[in-house]
């Protein structure tokens, strides 16, 4: 007995077109029996990994052809990388009330909220944010200043509120 399944699915003559899906690649049967792959990357709204397709419906979906999951969440990372323009932040925790934390986002509200994610008390607070044409210098800057007005470990600052205030305000002012 033969168990091979025949991969071909002919979707016959629609709208004028002879569509062969034959395995896992459609294709184009034209006239004089001609074959031209039919290109996968026409609708810019589907995602699909590693050739399959993925529904819009999944957690994490995205549009764009992607090898791996992780392909697709780096691919958001060098986005942001690109984009120049943003927020300058401080943010603080109860947890660990004598340290603010000064970063860079593209939205500030929106990374507050990633960081609430990973709280189960959700008590990231926003102190301030300021909009920059480029956040890295901006970031950058504020940095040195928090550095020389408090300890630091990464990004993190043992400073008051008011402090990180005054930070965001020096950077904003020039």
């Amino acid at each position: 007995m033969d168990n091979k399944i025949d991969s071909t699915i002919n979707t016959g003559r629609k709208n004028g077109i002879n569509n062969v899906f034959e395995n896992g690649e459609w294709w184009y049967l034209g006239q004089a029996n001609g074959r031209r792959r039919v290109a996968a990357n026409k609708n810019h709204t589907r995602m699909y990994v590693n050739g399959k397709y993925i529904q819009k419906t999944h957690p994490l979906f995205k549009p764009g052809h992607y090898k791996s999951f992780g392909d697709a969440a780096f691919a958001a990372l060098e986005r942001d990388t690109k984009i120049k323009q943003g927020y300058v932040y401080a943010i603080s925790n109860a947890a660990w009330p004598e340290w603010v934390k000064i970063g860079k986002a593209i939205d500030a509200e929106d990374r507050l909220n990633g960081y609430q994610t990973s709280s189960p008390m959700r008590d990231y607070k926003l102190i301030h944010s300021v909009y920059f044409d480029d956040r890295n210098v901006a970031e950058l800057k504020a940095h040195a200043i928090a550095q020389g007005m408090a300890p630091r470990k990464n990004e993190w600052f043992k400073m008051t509120e008011e402090q990180a205030l005054e930070v965001l305000g020096k950077v904003a002012n020039g």
